[in-house]
C-alpha cells in the first residue's frame, strides 16, 4: 500500500481518533500526539492492515490503549490533575454564564466519569459505533457495555436534573 492509499483509508477515521485521545487525555496538544503515534502505528502495519476486518476498529484499539498507556505516565497524569481542578475555583460570573449552557455542562459531567464509562459514552453516542465494535474495542462483553453506558447516562441525567431543578442556569 503506497502513502497515497494509506491516507486514503484512514482520512474518514482520523477525526474519530483524535476525539477519541481527546476525551482520554483532556489536553488538545497530547491528543495530537497521541493521533500521530496511532498513525504511525497503522502505517507501520501497512503490510498486514489488509488482514484486519476493520483498520477503524483497529485504529480506535490502539487509539485507547496508548491514551490508557499515557494516562499512567506522570507526564499525562499531570496534566489530568491540573484539568480537573477547574472545581477547585470559584467561576466569574461571565464563567457561570457560559457554564449554563447544558452542552458544556455534560461535557464535564463526561469528564467526570470514570474512564470505562467516558469512553462508552464518547464511542456510543458521539462516534455511533454499535454495541458489537464497542465490546471489541474494549474487550469488554455487549452486556457490560450496555450496563455501563446505562449508569453512565444516569449519572449525566441526575446531574443535569439537579443542575436545572438547583438554578445554575
Amino acid at each position: 500500500m503506497n502513502q497515497h492509499e494509506f491516507v486514503t483509508l484512514v482520512t474518514p477515521f482520523k477525526d474519530k481518533v483524535f476525539r477519541l485521545a481527546k476525551r482520554l487525555l483532556v489536553s488538545t496538544e497530547e491528543a495530537e500526539d497521541a493521533t500521530q503515534e496511532v498513525l504511525v502505528k497503522l502505517w507501520n502495519k501497512n503490510d498486514s492492515l489488509e488482514a484486519y476486518n476493520s483498520v477503524e476498529a483497529l485504529a480506535m484499539t490502539i487509539t485507547k490503549n496508548y491514551c490508557l498507556d499515557q494516562l499512567k505516565s506522570k507526564r499525562a497524569g499531570n496534566l489530568k490533575i491540573v484539568h480537573n481542578n477547574f472545581t477547585d475555583r470559584q467561576p466569574s460570573l461571565q464563567q457561570q454564564l457560559e457554564d449554563s449552557d447544558s452542552l458544556s455542562w455534560v461535557e464535564k459531567v463526561i469528564n467526570t466519569l470514570p474512564e470505562q464509562q467516558r469512553l462508552i459514552v464518547q464511542m456510543r453516542d458521539i462516534e455511533q459505533y454499535e454495541f458489537e465494535q464497542i465490546a471489541k474495542i474494549l474487550e469488554m462483553n455487549e452486556t457490560a457495555v450496555r450496563v455501563a453506558l446505562s449508569r453512565a447516562r444516569k449519572t449525566i441525567r441526575t446531574y443535569m436534573t439537579k443542575t436545572h431543578s438547583y438554578g445554575i442556569g
